[in-house]
């Protein structure tokens, strides 16, 4: 999820077991020690630039590397700011495991995929029950926090624990409704779908994308569970085929490589950009969630050499544009 959430959650746990003089130390280890897992975006190669999505959530964010983790950030901050810290190490390193531990399953929560259980196994947990930015989630959770600081009360930060757990709580909930909602509307259309996933759209868990796949498609919809339940149609795309949308390219390229690596991360949830000849997006994300959009996608090169890789790309430049239109669909029907 964001920093902002990432910190707040790392320290609200080492917040909520002290009170009195050292909640400040602890929520500050907790906090820096929630952020640190994502130092993972300096692993990059402007060359291979799918190297960060391989990288992205991996070692890092592995529940065995949570005790080395913490440890690194633990010893910099013993040897930078002891003094300040009065506190032995261990202690520190205590404070620094508790936040670092939050990260990885904070982020398993979301639909990214987390490698949590790295180096044993290369599956991609994604709940998709959280969007990676919710303010709904995040406002409270940080002034609860603050709040514990403040009044130097642990209660307040077992509060925003309570408050974290519920919402992802809640998420769960409705994410197995907007997955029976688009299974019901398959069965309308007359599909039977291989695959269906359902993810919620930026910043709420009231609306939801969901794609399901057919023999030759992907058909994408949003869906908003609830007491006020809507649909709302979307579109379909061709499944990616490499033959046929790309013949052009060397199947022994390094680009056709990259192709493949893309289609690994993306769950083979890939089709041909309908309005770029050139370009593989990822159909699981768009801004609005009616639409097949370019979001996420890698960009051939017809003209490139067998050893230059293809290059990944993220568009968010239409989100300003569209989200009055994404708030619409959020609020569309409901009681005012």
């Amino acid at each position: 999820m964001d920093p902002l959430t990432q910190g707040a959650v790392g320290a609200a746990i080492p917040l909520s077991t002290r009170r009195g003089k050292p909640v400040t130390v602890a929520a500050g280890c907790g906090f820096l020690a929630g952020l640190a897992p994502d130092l993972d975006i300096v692993l990059h190669d402007p060359k291979d630039t799918l190297l960060f999505l391989e990288f992205h959530r991996q070692f890092t964010h592995a529940l065995i590397f949570i005790p080395v983790g913490s440890a690194i950030i633990a010893g910099a901050l013993f040897g930078l700011a002891r003094r300040w810290l009065a506190l032995g190490f261990f202690e520190i390193w205590l404070f620094c495991a508790l936040g670092y531990a939050t990260h990885g399953i904070l982020d398993a929560a979301t639909s990214f995929g987390t490698l949590l259980f790295w180096p044993f196994s290369d599956v991609r947990f994604a709940l998709n029950i959280i969007s990676v930015i919710d303010p709904l989630f995040t406002i409270p959770v940080v002034g609860l926090v603050l709040t514990s600081i403040l009044r130097k009360d642990h209660r307040w930060a077992r509060g925003a624990l309570v408050w974290a757990v519920l919402y992802l709580l809640l998420g769960t909930l409705q994410h197995h409704s907007a997955l029976s909602m688009a299974n019901t509307l398959a069965k309308s259309r007359g599909h039977v779908p291989s695959r269906v996933i359902a993810k919620p759209t930026f910043g709420n868990i009231l609306l939801w994308r969901t794609v399901y796949e057919t023999a030759d498609s992907f058909h994408v919809d949003a869906v908003r569970p609830g007491p006020w339940a809507k649909y709302f149609a979307g579109t379909q795309v061709a499944k990616l085929d490499v033959k046929r949308d790309f013949p052009w390219l060397n199947p022994e390229s390094q680009q056709a490589l990259d192709i493949s690596r893309f289609r690994r991360f993306s769950q083979n949830f890939n089709a041909k950009a309908p309005a770029d000849s050139n370009r593989v997006i990822d159909v699981r994300y768009g801004f609005l969630p009616t639409e097949i959009s370019t979001l996420w996608s890698i960009k051939l090169d017809r003209e490139a050499a067998p050893e230059v890789h293809a290059v990944y790309d993220t568009n968010r430049s239409d989100a300003r544009t569209q989200l009055p239109k994404l708030l619409g669909m959020v609020f569309s029907g409901l009681p005012e």
